[in-house]
């Protein structure tokens, strides 16, 4: 029998081409997806400055390259699906999610996103913590109503994620992030209600010193 030595070869060189690819692939997905990340983090800080229009201006661009960049790994499933690539779609998620609810614009779905439902679920969560640090503000601010409908949004995604009852291999560890929703809800809730009666005894006392005054004016005047 003869055997076609060259074929070893020609075999080698097609499969380290394909690997070059791969390889290539994973470089520019690993570097864009660090730039999704920190395109997304930048527009959350300029979301709690109210600058949203900055904001607005840094999810464009990581958006365009999160397009891109899905676009490019449609010939490399297995670097898409990769944990990075996922990571940077949620941050970005979560950073429109932040801007759409504290910007007073429109939620956006996960398909506006270009995400998976998986993915927008996660940065759901992870939004309900920069809801909180935006509470926290506003109740410094002695702005409650504020705080109070920020409070409800965070309950209604709680809800929300409660309800989603599936492995956390369809899921990408849900469970996780639901848990940290249901401390950062319960320990917001307990700051704004500290705050609301902190509020009502201030006013309580403000009336009761007004009424004081007024009564010994009163007497002043007899």
């Amino acid at each position: 029998m003869e055997i076609d030595i060259n074929r070893i070869a020609s075999i080698g060189e097609a499969v380290i081409v394909r690997l070059e690819g791969i390889n290539a692939a994973r470089e520019r997905a690993l570097a864009e997806s660090r730039q999704i990340i920190r395109l997304s983090a930048n527009a959350v800080r300029a979301v709690h400055r109210n600058e949203f229009d900055v904001a607005e201006e840094l999810l464009r661009q990581a958006q365009e390259l999160k397009d891109a960049l899905v676009s490019h790994l449609a010939d490399y499933p297995s670097i898409y699906w990769s944990g990075y690539v996922q990571d940077a779609h949620k941050e970005y998620a979560e950073a429109r999610i932040t801007l759409g609810v504290i910007g007073g614009r429109a939620i956006p779905d996960p398909a506006q996103l270009g995400v998976e439902d998986a993915v927008y679920l996660n940065g759901l969560g992870e939004a309900a913590g920069e809801f909180r640090r935006y509470c926290l503000d506003a109740m410094r601010r002695g702005d409650l109503s504020r705080a109070e409908a920020l409070l409800q949004v965070m309950d209604e995604i709680y809800g929300l994620l409660v309800s989603v009852d599936y492995p956390d291999a369809v899921t990408g560890g849900l469970r996780r992030t639901t848990d940290m929703v249901r401390g950062v809800l319960e320990r917001t809730r307990g700051d704004l209600t500290l705050a609301l009666q902190q509020q009502a005894l201030t006013e309580a006392l403000g009336r009761a010193e007004t009424l004081l005054r007024e009564q010994q004016r009163d007497r002043e005047g007899a």
